[in-house]
Protein backbone atom coordinates (compact mmCIF):
# COMPACT_ATOMS: atom_id res chain seq x y z
CA UNK A 1 0.00 0.00 0.00
CA UNK A 2 1.43 3.40 -0.90
CA UNK A 3 2.58 5.39 2.12
CA UNK A 4 0.59 8.41 0.97
CA UNK A 5 -2.66 6.59 1.87
CA UNK A 6 -1.70 5.66 5.45
CA UNK A 7 -3.00 8.87 7.07
CA UNK A 8 -6.23 8.72 5.08
CA UNK A 9 -6.82 5.10 6.07
CA UNK A 10 -6.13 5.85 9.74
CA UNK A 11 -8.58 8.76 9.60
CA UNK A 12 -11.22 6.48 8.11
CA UNK A 13 -10.65 3.87 10.82
CA UNK A 14 -11.03 6.56 13.50
CA UNK A 15 -14.22 7.74 11.80
CA UNK A 16 -15.65 4.20 11.90
CA UNK A 17 -14.70 3.78 15.56
CA UNK A 18 -16.32 7.10 16.46
CA UNK A 19 -19.45 6.23 14.50
CA UNK A 20 -19.74 2.87 16.27
CA UNK A 21 -19.28 4.52 19.67
CA UNK A 22 -21.94 7.13 18.89
CA UNK A 23 -24.37 4.40 17.84
CA UNK A 24 -23.78 2.46 21.07
CA UNK A 25 -24.22 5.60 23.14
CA UNK A 26 -27.44 6.41 21.29
CA UNK A 27 -28.78 2.95 22.08
CA UNK A 28 -27.80 3.27 25.73
CA UNK A 29 -29.44 6.67 26.07
CA UNK A 30 -32.60 5.50 24.32
CA UNK A 31 -32.91 2.44 26.54
CA UNK A 32 -32.24 4.40 29.73
CA UNK A 33 -35.70 5.94 29.68
CA UNK A 34 -37.47 2.60 29.54
CA UNK A 35 -35.13 0.91 32.02
CA UNK A 36 -35.34 3.81 34.46
CA UNK A 37 -38.88 2.73 35.37
CA UNK A 38 -37.51 -0.50 36.81
CA UNK A 39 -34.30 0.94 38.23
CA UNK A 40 -36.15 3.45 40.38
CA UNK A 41 -38.49 0.97 42.05
CA UNK A 42 -38.10 0.52 45.81
CA UNK A 43 -37.82 -3.25 45.26
CA UNK A 44 -34.69 -2.68 43.18
CA UNK A 45 -33.08 -0.58 45.90
CA UNK A 46 -33.84 -3.30 48.41
CA UNK A 47 -32.50 -6.05 46.16
CA UNK A 48 -29.18 -4.26 45.58
CA UNK A 49 -28.56 -2.72 49.00
CA UNK A 50 -26.22 -5.49 50.20
CA UNK A 51 -23.97 -5.51 47.13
Amino acid sequence: MPKQYHAEILNFIRFLETKALEERMGTAIASETSLKKDWLKPEEDEAWQDL
